[in-house]
């Protein structure tokens, strides 16, 4: 099969790649860890359950560096070697006395540089090294693709600190105003290659400030299913919200107008959160709706449930997304014409 060398197509390649990855690494910690942990009185012997995800996750970069070799329709051995030089470039594997340790994600950007480097470098050495190429593709790939990420992991997670400080910020405002920028804030952070969770435990985002980050996520997660849902299939658009937004990352980078109606219905929501005093934790803020993480804070931060405090959380968390992705998609899809469900199209095949 013919590679596409074009600069547009080796970015989206890597950026459908990538996406990818984070969903399929995510979507099972996402659905079934918050479900799991209220069972566990009753069946703690579900704990592997979470053991599982929680693997699943470590193994991100690999996942994503596997999905840009197959969309970039890299042969196995180009593809594995891809994938060597991203679990080096992640940083989330440290060595210690007792040997490797492994935990988290890590840094999703600097994961996507190296995999860029690595991409880079599997087209330039293309078919040279004919029948040498199982013996120093690997090796040259993992050694500068891998070394080049180990020395942009400090910079770049610098970078990601510094977001995170702005994103402080947010909370010395007035309460309905920081909720708007929040929810904002997090809307545009879900869709990008910065971690969420990451980011939200970082800077310690707790109580109001976290519950309007949980819901511009969750306003993010419904308006995407719903903007796409034309385009998309059925199962796809509910991964929009009971997985990550995350998955229509290439296509919001590659149309940044996409982000108004997106970054409109997250302020919305995370100001009338504020107004509500919606709150969460700081484990709780990245995810949104996925798992009911969110919903199942917030509720948690009101106190003793009761038929008010259900309700509203059902109000806020699902029908107020879905009333606002709706309109939205009404006045910009059909009113305005800003938007077409095929922006929004996801292919897996």
């Amino acid at each position: 099969m013919k590679q596409e060398t074009s600069p547009k197509a080796i970015t989206m390649n890597i950026l459908n790649g990538l996406s990818v990855g984070i969903i399929v690494a995510l979507v099972p910690g996402a659905l079934l860890n918050a479900l799991v942990k209220l069972v566990l009185p009753v069946a703690p012997w579900l704990s592997v359950v979470t053991q599982m995800t929680g693997i699943a996750q470590t193994m991100l970069p690999v996942l994503a560096a596997v999905c840009v070799g197959m969309m970039a329709k890299f042969s196995p051995i180009q593809t594995g070697s891809l994938a060597l030089a991203a679990i080096v470039g992640a940083g989330n594997i440290h060595a210690t006395k007792a040997g490797m340790a492994i935990a988290g994600t890590g840094d999703v950007i600097n994961t996507a540089l190296t995999i860029a480097v690595g991409y880079l470098l599997i087209l330039l050495l293309g078919q040279r090294l004919k029948a040498y190429t199982i013996l120093l593709i690997p090796s040259i790939v993992l050694i500068v693709g891998g070394g080049i990420g180990l020395l942009t992991y400090g910079p770049v997670t610098s970078v990601t600190k510094f977001i995170g400080q702005l994103v402080e910020q947010l909370t010395t405002l007035q309460p309905i105003l920081m909720g708007i920028l929040m929810g904002m804030a997090f809307a545009l952070l879900i869709v990008s290659p910065i971690s969420t969770v990451g980011i939200a435990t970082a800077i310690n985002l707790s109580g109001i400030a976290s519950g309007s980050a949980n819901l511009g996520i969750v306003a993010a997660g419904f308006a995407l299913a719903i903007y796409g849902w034309r385009a998309n299939s059925v199962g796809t658009s509910i991964a929009h919200f009971l997985g990550s937004p995350k998955m229509q990352m290439a296509n919001l980078l590659a149309k940044p107008k996409l982000l108004l109606p997106l970054v409109l219905n997250a302020g919305i929501l995370g100001g009338l959160g504020a107004l509500w005093q919606v709150k969460g934790t700081p484990m709780s803020a990245g995810f949104g709706f996925s798992g009911l993480v969110g919903p199942l804070a917030a509720l948690e931060g009101y106190g003793t449930p009761n038929a008010m405090t259900i309700l509203l959380i059902i109000v806020l968390f699902l029908v107020l997304p879905v009333v606002l992705g709706i309109a939205s998609n009404f006045v910009f899809t059909q009113v305005l014409h800003y938007q077409t469900a095929e922006d929004y199209a996801l292919h897996y095949e």
